[in-house]
């Protein structure tokens, strides 16, 4: 089962990874002011992680694969790392589907 880790950053802002249960990072979001918006945030990928339209598949300039999972206001509220082709990416999607809705909350 796969769980959302809460960091503090250097500067005190917050963060979360979203990581599948064999422990890899499937989706990581942007910095927040403070704890409690990062839990908002986390709550919004609970929330729009089942649905395939809040995915915005894309391709870097190296070729490489990616996602941003978006809330209803079309604000991202998490990213992906690179994945080397569209199936890798996928996947990816797939698992953050998968872990996100029931996925426990820590603080690392």
């Amino acid at each position: 089962m796969g769980k959302f880790e809460i960091k503090v950053a250097k500067d005190g802002s917050h963060f979360f990874n979203l990581k599948s249960g064999n422990g890899q990072i499937i989706l990581t979001s942007e910095m927040y002011n403070s704890k409690a918006a990062c839990e908002n945030g986390i709550a919004s990928v609970k929330k729009n992680a089942p649905d395939d339209e809040r995915y915005d598949r894309k391709e870097a300039a190296n070729g490489k694969h990616h996602f941003n999972l978006k809330a209803a206001n079309h604000q991202v509220i998490g990213s992906s790392q690179m994945y080397a082709d569209t199936s890798g990416m996928n996947n990816g999607i797939e698992s953050v589907k998968k872990n996100a809705p029931e996925a426990d909350v820590e603080e690392v």
